[in-house]
């Protein structure tokens, strides 16, 4: 039987999920024994659809190129115009795939987007880091209640594991400590100021390769990290920390001198989340830092994200790769759809 899932946003993630579905769906029923049939599309901008027996995908896309979903043709049994909370609440998936656009400061509105699927009992996996950030634990518990899966891989490191490998690869070690480069954007400009850029200039250039945005502040001063640090402290680390309770130091203030001064040492200046655990509980802190060149997070250059956990029986393990993309991004909710499968089919057998 096909698992049917509803979009609730349909951007760049959205979509690259869509491709994926699209291009690999046989591969997924083969290797996996996984149907995924697309049934909803709810977007502010782009329209919405819903059909019981499932939308087209490749007629998605033709539609998609006029830049709407208003094109889709008509068809028996096919409902226009939902929006994002009755395609939530009336629609017959069992999964909602929430990658709307999330003001990450109130997480809203995926947080609301969250519990209604989770009345509903349906299941949710998403990419936005503010309601796991934000409130993780309320609808951790909720999902629980209801007995329905809630995925966010990608939260943190977009389609690199950093989430699921520590509580299934590492079972058995406690880490003590995590350390990472959890944001491209500023990675990318201190390796271009190592190579001789200002820092207007290694912004600039990331805003022409679009890495950063228009209003660089979330990337260059560090809140980004800061969300990511508190979702692996609840997540991983079982910690009840919050965003205000991390100390959070941007990397505006480095000058190519600070960069010259630290290559002169043998170190490198990069931008770091991190989290230690002691006696007192967990401390988080988010800012630069020049670390030695043997460090491996030290070695990890332009966009590449990387993560290190501190294991007590297996030693510091590194974790590199993609933290952004639309296609790595679309493969972190397959992550979580496939994950949720397996665990069903384990259960059942």
């Amino acid at each position: 039987m096909a698992h049917r899932i509803a979009f609730i946003g349909f951007g760049g993630v959205g979509q690259g999920l869509a491709d994926i579905i699209q291009n690999q769906g046989e591969e997924l029923l083969k290797k996996e024994g996984l149907e995924l049939q697309v049934v909803a599309i709810s977007d502010m901008m782009k329209g919405s659809l819903y059909h019981p027996e499932g939308l087209n995908l490749k007629v998605v896309n033709e539609a998609l190129s006029t830049g709407s979903l208003q094109s889709y043709p008509e068809e028996p049994g096919l409902i226009r115009g939902l929006d994002s909370m009755q395609t939530i609440k009336q629609s017959n998936a069992d999964t909602i795939v929430e990658v709307t656009f999330t003001d990450v400061r109130t997480g809203q509105p995926a947080i609301d987007h969250c519990k209604a699927a989770f009345l509903s009992r349906k299941n949710v996996v998403t990419t936005n880091k503010g309601p796991i950030a934000l409130a993780y634990r309320e609808l951790s518990k909720l999902a629980k209640d209801k007995g329905v899966f809630f995925g966010f891989e990608g939260t943190v490191m977009s389609g690199t594991p950093a989430l699921r490998m520590p509580l299934t690869t590492l079972a058995g070690n406690e880490i003590s400590e995590i350390r990472g480069i959890f944001n491209g954007t500023s990675n990318y400009m201190l390796t271009r100021m190592e190579e001789g850029l200002s820092f207007d200039a290694a912004l600039k250039e990331a805003q022409d390769l679009g890495f950063a945005e228009a209003d660089p502040t979330n990337d260059v001063e560090g809140y980004d990290v800061r969300y990511k640090v508190v979702i692996l402290a609840n997540y991983v680390m079982d910690s009840a920390l919050t965003v205000e309770e991390v100390s959070c130091k941007g990397m505006s203030h480095i000058t190519t001198q600070d960069i010259v001064e630290a290559k002169q040492n043998g170190e490198r200046w990069k931008l770091l989340g991190t989290l230690k655990k002691g006696k007192d509980g967990i401390t988080a802190t988010v800012g630069p830092e020049r670390l030695p060149l043997m460090d491996p997070l030290a070695s990890i250059s332009g966009a590449t994200n990387a993560i290190t956990y501190e294991c007590s029986l297996a030693g510091p393990i590194t974790l590199a790769g993609a933290g952004a993309g639309i296609k790595e991004t679309g493969f972190s909710l397959l992550i979580d759809l496939i994950h949720f499968h397996r665990e069903k089919k384990a259960v059942t057998t």
